[in-house]
């Protein structure tokens, strides 16, 4: 079933950069962006986390969290935030990726002619009362964080 605007947004508990659990649900009361990437320290996904590293004063001014989930795990999310000052929380969603699974942003991709399971570069804005509210899933990495600003009227 495909998650639509207005509907309650999946509920997860995740470990971040330094093995602490993050609950969705533990972030009611303020808006949340939730942004799937394939892996760390690659060319799309760094333009992505970058765009949000360089739009955060924005972010933090109006009380938004950003959450990256990727399958990557702590010790790669560490560097990779250490490498680029990123200044959000990375969340690990291990294989067979459930997380990923709820929000549809894990499934059959191409690469150069072969098939696998993978990560979607999708991006979901949650509202402060845990609904969806914006859904993304053709996510231009390097402007993904203005646009999500822009189309909340926030720029």
């Amino acid at each position: 079933m495909a998650l639509e605007i207005g509907a309650s947004a999946p509920d997860f508990t995740l470990p971040d950069q330094e093995g602490n659990p993050v609950s969705l649900s533990g972030l009611l009361g303020q808006r949340v962006v939730i942004y799937f990437y394939p892996k760390d320290d690659t060319p799309g996904c760094t333009k992505e986390a970058c765009n949000f590293r360089d739009q955060w004063s924005s972010f933090e001014e109006h009380g938004i969290k950003v959450l990256g989930i990727s399958k990557d795990g702590a010790a790669s999310h560490a560097k990779f935030i250490a490498k680029y000052s990123l200044p959000f929380t990375l969340l690990t969603d291990a294989e067979p990726c459930p997380v990923a699974s709820a929000y549809d942003s894990y499934g059959l991709k191409k690469f150069m002619g072969r098939e696998y399971m993978g990560m979607m570069r999708h991006t979901f804005v949650v509202d402060p009362e845990g609904n969806i509210e914006r859904i993304y899933t053709k996510v231009k990495a390097e402007t993904m964080a203005d646009t999500i600003l822009t189309d909340l009227g926030l720029n």
